[in-house]
């Protein structure tokens, strides 16, 4: 069997698979848990003779059981995510993508067991959802993670990394822990080094094999760097632009002040403009709203 024919055939069996009797956007969740749950779950050596059996002969039956054994992994995973606020339901159907796309590629002679393997490809895969579907405003969730979040790029323009005094120079004008510019840092540019050859497939822009030595390029961070590198190069300077002046100075001096973190109050902007606190806040929420429609244009 050709390979593109059995990967096309192992999604739609595995779609059909994965509804376990179901509806397509898993019916009823505490039922599919609960079914996932009673599923049996694979030695060592069975999964790496039914791993052979899909790698050397297409052999979709294998791949079904690989994916069926690991369901309860997807759910696991899924729980960690909730507090995104974004449907159960839906960061599993996105995390059994992933699991689907590991199998596709599982190599049970890396020494590796699938369930290491296809983590990354899970995580990978919800990720992404979340950075698609997740309010903007959550991607820092403080006034100085957001001013660092928008503005680590300038003060490091043109520096391959920064040095620890660096670092600590640039964390104490921002007033965030030195750990949060490291982290941030590495998110903006993080870069995936492929071991595998690349082939045609999109989904051979990640390989999970690469990354199993280290988390700090693992697929999932490579997403995360994408995202936030593409905001803050094209995303914040073109929604601010789009605002006229007086709504970009309150947008600026309310969310990106460079003052300790603690941004202008309403009331200060109000005694500037000469107009209520009230009106600066209706200001500031449609700038807001319209920036979000901006901003949406790149995650």
């Amino acid at each position: 069997m050709e390979a593109s024919t059995a990967s096309d055939a192992l999604v739609a069996r595995g779609q059909n698979a994965l509804a376990l009797g179901f509806s397509g956007n898993l019916g009823n969740i505490d039922a599919y848990i609960s079914a996932v749950n009673r599923l049996p779950m694979l030695t060592q050596e069975e999964e790496i003779s039914l791993a052979r059996r899909w790698r050397s002969d297409g052999d979709l039956a294998a791949a079904q059981r690989l994916v069926l054994s690991h369901l309860r992994l997807v759910v696991s995973i899924a729980r960690g995510y909730l507090g995104y606020g974004l449907p159960h339901a839906d960061l599993i159907q996105e995390g059994n993508i992933g699991l689907m796309k590991a199998v596709k590629r599982f190599d049970p002679d890396q020494g590796v067991r699938l369930v290491s393997y296809a983590m990354h490809w899970i995580k990978a895969e919800m990720h992404e959802y979340i950075l698609k579907n997740w309010r903007l405003v959550k991607l820092a969730t403080t006034k100085a993670q957001r001013k660092l979040f928008f503005n680590l790029r300038s003060h490091k323009e043109g520096l391959d990394s920064m040095s620890p005094a660096q670092v600590k120079e640039l964390a104490e004008k921002l007033n965030v822990k030195p750990e949060e510019v490291v982290e941030m840092e590495t998110r903006l540019s993080g870069r995936d080094i492929a071991l595998e050859s690349p082939g045609d497939d999109d989904d051979d822009r990640f390989a999970p094999i690469d990354y199993l030595s280290t988390d700090a390029a693992e697929p999932t961070r490579v997403l995360e760097a994408q995202q936030f590198d593409r905001l803050q190069s094209e995303g914040l300077a073109n929604a601010l632009d789009k605002l006229d002046p007086r709504s970009r100075r309150i947008v600026e001096a309310r969310w990106l002040a460079n003052d300790n973190g603690s941004g202008a109050t309403l009331h200060d902007l109000a005694d500037e403009f000469g107009v209520s606190a009230e009106r600066i806040r209706q200001i500031e929420s449609a700038a807001l709203k319209k920036m979000k429609g901006t901003l949406a244009e790149y995650v």
